[in-house]
C-alpha cells in the first residue's frame, strides 16, 4: 500500500467537507466515530465479528482498507454506505473493517500488501473462499476493481457458503503456509516501534502500521545474510496479463482480451472464457487467480475449468521459466523502498520514441530517464552522488542492455548485494557523466 494510514475511507453522506480537509489524525478519529455510530460495520473487531458469524451462521467479509490512498477509494465509498446494488448481498455477511496492519495474523490474512483495498470471504471458522482486490496501478483502479464484480464475487461466496461444510476440501490450498512472523509488529523492521493496537489516545497516524510495511519486511527478510531475493517475494501476486490473460474488471474472473502470442493465445484462451477453477481452486475474482499465480512456485503449467459459451471446458495454463519477471512492479508502494536499495532513491521512467530519436538512442539499448531524485536521508544516495532529475541512464557497470525501471530493480536485487558498488553512465544534455554509488 501506498505509504498513508490504513483505515476505512467515508464518503458522502458520512463524511464532510471539512473533514475531508482535516489533517491525518483528524481523519483518523472522525473516521472511527462515524462507522461506527452507524451501526453497520464491526470496527477493527475480527473476534467480534467471527462470533457474531458463528452465531448467525452467516459468512465473513472482512476489509482492509489503506486511506488516503486514491486507488479504490470510490469502491470503497460504495461498499462503505452499501450502495443498492450491493447492500442485500452485504446484509447477508456479517462485515468487518479492519483499519490496521498491526497485530495482523500473518498466516491467515495472506494477501497482496500493496492492496489499499483487499476483501477476505470467510467462514466463521476461517475457512477463506476467496479474495477480492486487486491493483495493477499507483492510483487508478478502474481497470481492476468494480462494484459490480465485487457483488459478483460476493454472490459467488455466498454460494459456496451454502454448500458448506459438505465442500471444505475445495479450500484447503486457499490459505497459506504458516508465517514465520506471526505479526507485522514482530518483523526486526517494525519490533520495538509498533505495538498491537493504535494508540487512539496519542499520535494515532503514528502508531500505524500500513500493509506495505509488511510487503518491505518480507523483502527485507529475504534478503537478510545478503541473499538475493526470489522472484516469488519480488514479484508478489502476478497480474494474470503478464500470461497474456486481460481480465474484465467487471466480472468475477472473464477474460476481455487475450494478447496475441501470448502464453494464454498459445494455449487457445479466448475472449469471454470464465475461469471457474484454476489448479483446482473456485474462483470468484481475479484476485484468486493471482493467489494462485503467487503459489505456482515452480509448476510449470496450471489446469484451468472456464465456462465458454454455456460450456464446461478444461485447458492448461503454461508457465514457463521466469515467466514472473514480465511483470511491472514499479507501480506499487513497496518499490520505493526497491529504489532505495537499488537505485539510490531514483526514480525512473522509460523514454519516449521521439527522445531516444532526438538523442540517436537505439530501441535495443538502455534509456531510463530521472523522473524524480530522492531527497532525503536513505532515499538521498543518488542525489548526493550528483544525480539531477531529468537525467539519462543510458549503462550500468558497461552494460546497455534495455531495462524497464521494473526490470532493472529486479536485476540489480538479484545479482547484487549491500555495499557493492555500481556505476552508472548517464546523459545530460548534451554531457556524458559516470556516477558511483553503493548498493543498500
Amino acid at each position: 500500500m501506498l505509504r498513508q494510514l490504513l483505515i476505512v475511507l467515508l464518503a458522502g453522506p458520512f463524511i464532510s467537507q471539512s473533514l475531508l480537509a482535516a489533517d491525518r489524525e483528524t481523519k483518523v478519529r472522525g473516521d472511527k466515530k462515524q462507522v461506527e455510530s452507524a451501526g453497520f460495520w464491526i470496527y477493527n473487531d475480527l473476534p467480534r465479528g467471527m462470533a457474531l458469524a458463528a452465531e448467525s451462521k452467516k459468512p465473513l467479509l472482512v476489509v482492509f482498507r489503506c486511506i488516503p490512498c486514491e486507488a479504490c477509494a470510490q469502491l470503497d465509498e460504495q461498499v462503505v454506505e452499501r450502495d443498492p446494488s450491493v447492500r442485500d448481498l452485504l446484509d447477508k455477511f456479517v462485515c468487518v473493517r479492519i483499519v490496521q496492519a498491526n497485530g495482523m495474523d500473518l498466516s491467515l490474512f495472506h494477501f497482496d500488501y500493496d492492496q489499499s483495498w483487499a476483501a477476505f470471504l470467510m467462514n466463521a471458522d476461517l475457512t477463506i473462499y476467496g479474495r477480492y482486490g486487486t491493483r495493477s496501478h499507483e492510483t487508478e483502479s478502474v481497470h481492476d476493481v468494480s462494484l459490480e464484480s465485487f457483488s459478483k464475487a460476493l454472490a459467488g461466496a455466498l454460494e459456496l457458503h451454502s454448500q458448506f461444510p459438505k465442500n471444505k476440501e475445495l479450500f484447503a490450498a486457499k490459505r497459506g503456509p504458516a508465517s514465520a512472523v506471526k505479526v507485522p509488529e514482530d518483523f526486526p523492521k517494525l519490533k520495538g516501534k509498533y505495538g498491537a493496537k493504535l494508540d487512539y489516545e496519542g499520535k494515532v497516524v503514528q502508531s500505524c502500521i500500513h500493509c506495505h510495511q509488511v510487503g518491505e519486511s518480507l523483502r527485507h527478510v529475504a534478503r537478510e545474510g545478503g541473499k538475493a531475493i526470489p522472484d516469488k517475494v519480488l514479484f508478489p501476486y502476478p497480474n494474470p496479463k503478464t500470461l497474456g490473460l486481460i481480465l474484465d474488471p467487471k466480472e468475477r474472473a472473464t477474460i476481455k482480451q487475450v494478447t496475441a502470442g501470448s502464453v494464454a493465445d498459445k494455449d487457445g484462451f479466448q475472449v469471454g472464457d470464465e475461469i471457474t477453477q484454476l489448479s483446482g481452486q473456485p474462483i470468484l475474482s481475479i484476485a484468486d487467480v493471482q493467489w494462485v499465480l503467487h503459489h505456482a512456485d515452480a509448476s510449470k503449467s496450471l489446469k484451468v475449468e472456464l465456462r465458454r459459451k454455456g460450456q464446461v471446458k478444461s485447458l492448461t495454463l503454461s508457465l514457463h521459466d521466469g515467466w514472473r519477471r514480465a511483470d511491472d512492479i514499479s507501480w506499487r508502494a513497496t518499490s520505493w523502498d526497491l529504489r532505495r536499495m537499488t537505485l539510490g532513491g531514483i526514480r525512473l521512467e522509460s523514454l519516449p520514441e521521439e527522445t531516444r530519436i532526438e538523442l540517436k538512442l537505439p530501441k535495443d539499448q538502455l534509456a531510463l530517464r530521472a523522473k524524480h531524485v530522492g531527497q532525503y536521508n536513505e532515499h538521498a544516495v543518488g542525489k548526493r552522488a550528483g544525480f539531477l532529475n531529468g537525467d539519462i541512464i543510458v549503462a550500468i557497470d558497461g552494460d546497455r542492455s534495455p531495462h524497464t525501471e521494473s526490470s532493472l530493480m529486479a536485476r540489480l536485487t538479484q545479482t547484487k548485494r549491500p555495499g557493492d558498488q555500481i556505476t552508472l553512465s548517464v546523459l545530460r544534455g548534451q554531457q556524458k557523466f559516470e556516477f558511483k554509488f553503493a548498493q543498500q
